[in-house]
């Protein structure tokens, strides 16, 4: 039964997405108040890494954030949306665990992180030695959906931790949110490196443009940090994106310089190389030494949150790379052209 959208509390946010199949349709139909939400049937027949099921979940998880326009904000807690959530979390996550190869301890999953790839296959590797600054243009519309709520699902396990991991989690966070200084929060940062690339700023804005491998990546974040059951495999993410940043964002800082994206842009990535340095110190020592000796028995669920981030950057870093070295774009079927404006 379709819900009353003349209930207070209409959400003033992003407006709501071009939905991707019949499952994220649903969704958004259910969102307006126009019919049910998804059957549970046509949740299972969706790919579960494809671009419907990941924007259902996506739209699914929007609503703790800043929800959109026109759609009532008391339907993040909505019994029905709820029930939809699940079913399409079920389906990803049974996928993450049987997908992801998984290491036998946290030391070997830290360890790994520590290796760097092949010269010249990473993403941040090509747009270093050769990208073009149409392709970083793309690169930051697409991970925008990701940096413009980078440590908002990382907050969620504060109230989950306690002692050391929770001093530790809360230190790296206060750095995340600018030292108490908002114009120095990574997010506003970020927006400033849109805006030296002509992107727009809006909270949002490129959801359209992304891929469901950039979706899977945010809605990732969004399934550890709201699920109190998996905040171990939450700060095997938080710690797998601090250790690896800083030597990536040595690469995408040179990119920003050499392709000539502007002072914000550098100085972005120039920012994460020095504090993620430091930050990863503190997440090996505190959170994740704090969490593991009151909590042993998480550390199956710590390394399989390192391990699942890196499965899913993993396949984005394919999609992004197999479109550049092919001449296209990487951005959505219906944008396929090499320099695309990215303004509206």
């Amino acid at each position: 039964m379709a819900h009353d959208v003349h209930r207070a509390g209409v959400g003033e946010g992003p407006r709501v997405p071009s939905a991707r199949g019949g499952v994220s349709a649903a969704v958004e139909e259910y969102l307006r108040g126009d019919g049910p939400p998804p059957r549970r049937l046509d949740v299972a027949r969706a790919d579960v890494y494809g671009d419907d099921l990941q924007l259902a979940l996506y739209l699914s998880y929007e609503l703790h954030y800043r929800g959109f326009a026109g759609v009532p904000e008391d339907l993040e807690w909505d019994p029905e949306l709820l029930r939809v959530r699940a079913a399409l979390e079920h389906r990803f996550l049974t996928a993450l665990r049987a997908d992801t190869a998984a290491h036998d301890s946290v030391e070997d999953a830290l360890a790994d992180l520590l290796v760097e790839p092949v010269e010249g296959t990473g993403v941040s590797h090509y747009l270093c030695a050769e990208g073009e600054l149409w392709q970083v243009r793309e690169y930051v519309a697409q991970r925008s959906l990701y940096h413009l709520k980078e440590a908002d699902p990382h907050a969620w396990v504060l109230p989950r931790l306690w002692g050391r991991a929770k001093a530790g989690m809360a230190a790296v966070e206060f750095d995340e949110y600018g030292g108490g200084r908002p114009d120095c929060v990574h997010a506003r940062l970020f927006a400033d490196l849109m805006a030296d690339l002509g992107l727009d700023t809006t909270y949002g804005r490129y959801v359209d443009e992304a891929t469901a491998q950039a979706l899977a990546t945010v809605n990732l974040m969004s399934l550890l940090g709201l699920h109190r059951a998996l905040r171990g495999a939450l700060v095997g993410h938080f710690a797998a994106v601090e250790i690896t940043s800083s030597p990536a964002s040595r690469r995408l800082a040179e990119a920003m310089r050499r392709t000539g994206a502007g002072p914000a842009a550098e100085h972005f990535y120039d920012e994460h190389v020095e504090a993620d340095a430091v930050h990863e110190q503190v997440v090996r020592q505190d959170v994740i030494a704090g969490l593991l000796a009151e909590e042993p028995h998480l550390a199956p669920d710590v390394a399989f949150g390192i391990d699942v981030t890196g499965y899913l950057e993993d396949r984005f870093a394919e999609q992004l790379l197999g479109a550049w070295r092919a001449g296209r774009s990487s951005l959505r079927d219906h944008h396929q052209r090499s320099g695309i404006s990215l303004i509206s």
